[in-house]
């Protein structure tokens, strides 16, 4: 558990981090407006909620439910109608299976 905290942790402030700091971001004002919203929310928050606070680990016990869920990080991008295509994502791993 002390990993997985650490590692949020890490992600969280590293993510948030590089979107403050880049100019490019298109939508830095929203993603942040998002964070700071979410992280309101909670009682233990001081500022910007990046994960979900709960933990639900899923045993991936065979080759058709990593496949199911691989699927279906793919097509978050697709789902939230930023592409058309999952492929179409430039941080989508979706174009090497």
């Amino acid at each position: 558990m002390e990993l997985l905290q650490a590692f949020k942790k890490h992600t969280s402030k590293k993510v948030i981090e590089d979107i403050e700091n880049n100019p490019q971001e298109s939508r830095k004002e929203w993603l942040l407006w998002m964070f700071k919203r979410a992280g309101k929310k909670q009682g233990n928050v001081t500022k910007y909620q990046f994960w979900q606070h709960h933990n639900k680990p899923i045993e991936l016990w065979s080759e058709k439910v990593i496949k199911q869920k691989v699927d279906y990080i793919h097509n978050i991008p697709v789902e939230c109608g930023f592409v058309t295509n999952a492929i179409d994502w430039k941080y989508s791993s979706a174009r090497n299976y």
